[in-house]
């Protein structure tokens, strides 16, 4: 079975040139349009990688990592945060709410098959083309 990867973003576009690359790449996508949709999407599928944006309305990617890491059963799941955001304050900010690598946008794509691939769990890694 492929692995699963949420796409967290509040730009339609945005999702849908990163499911675009992913499904390329034989991953399971699902997507959410903001942070309270991320939580409702990580309980309902379990995503074996969350793809999170930064800045969104109603609940940012920062208060996302917060909830999924006070949750004993999401505080181990991976979490690449992805922003336009260069500022050393915010890159801080993302890491020490839980994610695990902070990207800046525009990712490049090896850049973040690699750093997908880097995150996944040993046992389940899928193979990525270039």
């Amino acid at each position: 079975m492929n692995q699963s990867v949420l796409i967290v973003d509040d730009e339609p576009m945005t999702r849908g040139l990163l499911r675009m690359m992913l499904q390329r790449e034989d991953y399971r996508i699902y997507e959410a349009g903001d942070g309270v949709e991320a939580l409702t999407a990580v309980r309902q599928y379990r995503p074996d990688i969350i793809l999170l944006d930064v800045m969104m309305p109603n609940m940012d990617g920062i208060a996302v990592c917060h909830h999924l890491r006070e949750d004993r059963g999401t505080t181990d799941m991976p979490i690449i945060l992805l922003s336009a955001k260069t500022d050393p304050n915010a890159i801080q900010e993302g890491l020490q709410a839980g994610a695990n690598l902070y990207l800046t946008k525009p990712v490049p794509r090896d850049e973040l098959l690699q750093s997908i691939q880097n995150l996944l769990p040993a046992a389940t890694v899928t193979a990525v083309s270039s």
